[in-house]
């Protein structure tokens, strides 16, 4: 971010230590997220193979999947984890998809798999085709408040018995909830998520919402359904809070 300001720059990229996850920063300094990296990558790509299928796990922005659907593709909604994309993207035929995390996955021109080289390359060539910057490119997305991943230790044995328990709650309440993994939960305020970690004994939760008013009845939900399966005891607002202040 400081090399981007000092220098002028459009932009930089960054990758983690295997290069498989791309992240990015604009011209401002704002951190490009990689479901928004995946709604510029989709535009070429669905200019190119009009009403393919995009694949997106469950953590990801639903401005993504509006951005998608608008574009005239088919978004669909996946577990996280990059064997679960892999083999979805396969079965399904999708050019191509993403995670939240960084993890792109392009099967059109390519190999189905996630390498953030690769990525930034269509990056810059995406951009450079849609006539316009990164920065204006982000400025021009929806603003919406959104959580980072939120973790709560829980029991291995009790994980994915949680999540069953929370199911189970929210279909007596008749609430509208996607199961694909774990439970997301929509709401006039917005989404939130809660998903068994698939690499350790914990707890997955993100929201997202129009507004901060908006995001803290979805968080204070997230507590309820925590408190009731007896998991703590921060709950999702300290928990937040924990984030903000590290």
């Amino acid at each position: 971010r400081r090399l981007v300001a000092e220098k002028k720059l459009d932009f930089g990229l960054a990758f983690d230590g295997d290069a498989d996850r791309i992240g990015a920063i604009d011209g401002e300094g704002r951190i490009v997220w990689g479901d928004q990296l995946l709604s510029i990558l989709v535009e070429p790509v669905l200019a190119a193979l009009p009403g393919s299928t995009v694949i997106a796990d469950v953590k990801t922005s639903q401005a993504l999947f509006d951005r998608v659907a608008a574009l005239g593709g088919a978004p669909f909604m996946w577990k996280t984890g990059h064997s679960h994309m892999k083999a979805k993207m396969k079965e399904v035929g999708a050019p191509i998809g993403g995670e939240m995390t960084g993890h792109i996955f392009f099967k059109h021109r390519w190999y189905g798999f996630d390498d953030g080289i690769y990525a930034a390359v269509r990056l810059i060539e995406a951009v450079h085709a849609l006539g316009g910057s990164l920065t204006a490119l982000k400025s021009a997305m929806p603003v919406l408040i959104t959580t980072p991943e939120l973790r709560f230790p829980v029991d291995e044995s009790r994980k994915f018995a949680v999540i069953e328990e929370v199911l189970a709650r929210l279909e007596v309440q008749g609430a509208d909830v996607n199961p694909t993994d774990g439970a997301r939960v929509n709401t006039p305020d917005g989404w939130w998520l809660l998903r068994a970690s698939n690499t350790g004994p914990e707890l997955v939760a993100r929201a997202e919402a129009k507004d901060q008013a908006g995001l803290d009845r979805l968080l204070a939900e997230i507590d309820v359904q925590l408190a009731a399966s007896g998991v703590g005891p921060l709950g999702a607002r300290g928990a937040l809070s924990k984030d903000r202040d590290t």
